[in-house]
């Protein structure tokens, strides 16, 4: 009977430490943030999926720049971007867009959508090509096919608006396509962990941050270098 009792108290103790564990767990990746003395300029992406935006409290919540998706393949547009863009910039922050690239459409197909869509009448952040596996089309195409598609991409964008694009990857693209395709500034996603690459200009470490203004979760990202930095990747061309 007391080994019995024994065998309770040693389990019910066990699951009390997986719980702590579990708690403990969950605690550092709300909470994680970089080195804010190592990287002082935070900024976020967005979506129509944040919903409707308080850009102001935003701005308040040491955000200083934010990159807003765009446009989708060869014809989809976010039904947010415009309002985004407008709010973010009135607010006071450093706004780009985004573009999802699709496996399915042709990068010259892509470039126009961006172009028509993302004014370039005043300044913005360099535009960002999203390469993902996630949501995209089935097919994935060899390193070879998708650089012929995303220079046909690149191109048109780069010379709509003057400045050279990032190219944006998630671990497994990065895995699959760093280093075999354009060579571009680099958007890594790393949740929680510093790339172990250095030439990126900005590290999403998060893909459920919480920022005032914002119900629900965000993408959480920072900028290798400071406020000149970022003004730098601002200016006009």
């Amino acid at each position: 009977m007391a080994l019995k009792k024994r065998i309770v108290l040693w389990g019910l103790a066990s699951l009390a430490l997986a719980c702590a564990v579990v708690v403990g767990a969950m605690a550092y990746f709300h909470t994680y943030s970089p080195d804010r003395g190592k990287y002082p300029v935070r900024g976020i992406d967005v979506s129509h999926h944040q919903g409707q935006i308080d850009w102001r409290r935003v701005a308040a919540d040491d955000v200083a720049f934010a990159v807003i998706k765009a446009t989708e393949g060869g014809d989809h547009v976010d039904t947010a971007f415009a309002t985004n863009l407008r709010d973010a910039r009135a607010a006071g922050l450093a706004v780009g867009a985004y573009h999802f690239f699709t496996f399915c459409r042709p990068g010259a197909d892509q470039a126009k959508n961006f172009i028509s869509v993302v004014p370039n009448d005043q300044p913005l952040l360099p535009p960002v090509v999203d390469i993902e596996f996630g949501g995209n089309c089935p097919q994935r195409p060899s390193p070879e096919q998708l650089n012929a598609e995303l220079q046909a991409f690149l191109g048109p964008v780069e010379a709509a608006f003057g400045k050279t694009a990032i190219v944006y990857l998630t671990d497994e693209a990065e895995a699959t396509y760093a280093g075999r395709i354009a060579a571009r500034p680099l958007w890594l996603r790393s949740l929680l962990m510093e790339p172990d690459r250095r030439d990126w200009i900005y590290w999403q470490y998060h893909n459920r941050g919480r920022v005032d203004g914002i119900t629900g979760d965000v993408d959480l990202n920072v900028l290798q270098g400071g406020r000149e930095k970022l003004a730098e990747l601002f200016a006009a061309p």
